[in-house]
């Protein structure tokens, strides 16, 4: 099995536990305070990783261009940017409606690598994206196939176009980490990876710190005083990320974000060992075709 495979569903794992985590902490801190936390205790220990290769291993930092920073900061940027749009179209519709209309990220990501990367997927890989994007929006809506019809029905709602622009954005995101990953001249592609998130994070902790001292400023000592809580959103996020990172240092990001769908069965399997609910049948149906999907993609890949 190619390396990049468990490590992409490790980091949806991970980033399955994040968001659990940061859904607990948004009755302390604000849309952007939550946001905030992710990159301000996920820097360091990106930091810390990056450091450890370096010292302990005997590794090398990669040469860093001006080419290399514009690419990460974009990636920084439209991380922040996406993640906001997403979180907007959940208060201007509904969580299902934002979920599945932001993960249509899979589709941009493929079309990022096709006309401008340069990385075109097989005829099967795409129609396994479809599957699973089917399943996500099956599963977003809690199995009720009525409900799936109307989410994707109402393409013209304000709440579904924020949501298909996050999706975007979050691509743009992935594509641009891809790419910058190429850019590293040397290193084997844990340290190319890791370098990658620790530019990344380092970045977005400034623009956000930035940002929020301008534009809510409270929410920097909130994030401060809050920190046994915040911190464990910061060491899932980064280590969601840092395996989002090596995976796309080893593969096509297009490929890598599809089979990080896994993550909805995930969030599926754990909600139903902690609610002890029995799944209806349509959730069922929704977590085999997002795995069905996710097999497709590698049988053809």
């Amino acid at each position: 099995m190619p390396l990049w495979i468990p490590i992409t569903v490790a980091a949806a794992l991970c980033q399955n536990i994040r968001t659990t985590m940061q859904q607990k902490i948004r009755g302390i801190l604000s849309v952007d305070g939550a946001n905030f936390v992710r990159y301000l205790y996920g820097a360091p220990l990106a930091l810390g990783m990056l450091a450890f290769l370096v010292f302990a291993t005997g590794r090398h930092v990669p040469s860093i261009s001006l080419h290399f920073l514009a690419l990460v900061t974009i990636a920084g940027v439209a991380q922040i940017v996406a993640t906001s749009l997403m979180i907007h179209a959940f208060s201007l519709r509904n969580f299902a409606v934002g979920t599945v209309y932001s993960k249509t990220e899979t589709v941009f990501v493929a079309l990022f690598a096709t006309f401008i990367a340069g990385e075109p997927l097989k005829l099967g890989a795409w129609a396994g994206i479809l599957v699973c994007l089917g399943g996500v929006a099956i599963l977003s809506v809690r199995g009720k196939f009525s409900d799936v019809r109307g989410v994707l029905a109402d393409l013209t709602h304000k709440g579904a176009l924020f949501g298909i622009l996050s999706g975007a954005i979050f691509a743009i995101a992935a594509g641009t980490i891809r790419e910058a990953s190429k850019l590293l001249p040397e290193g084997d592609f844990m340290v190319r990876g890791i370098t990658v998130l620790a530019c990344m994070n380092t970045i977005q902790v400034v623009l956000m710190a930035i940002y929020l001292a301008r534009r809510d400023r409270p929410q920097l000592s909130k994030v401060w005083f809050n920190w046994r809580s915040s911190i464990w959103v910061g060491i899932f996020s980064v280590l969601g990320s840092a395996g989002w990172a090596l995976a796309m240092t080893l593969e096509n990001a297009a490929l890598v974000r599809a089979v990080g769908q896994i993550e909805l069965v995930f969030t599926f399997i754990s909600s139903r060992l902690i609610l002890k609910e029995r799944p209806s049948l349509g959730e069922w149906i929704g977590s085999i075709l997002v795995v069905g999907g996710v097999v497709l993609i590698l049988v053809t890949r």
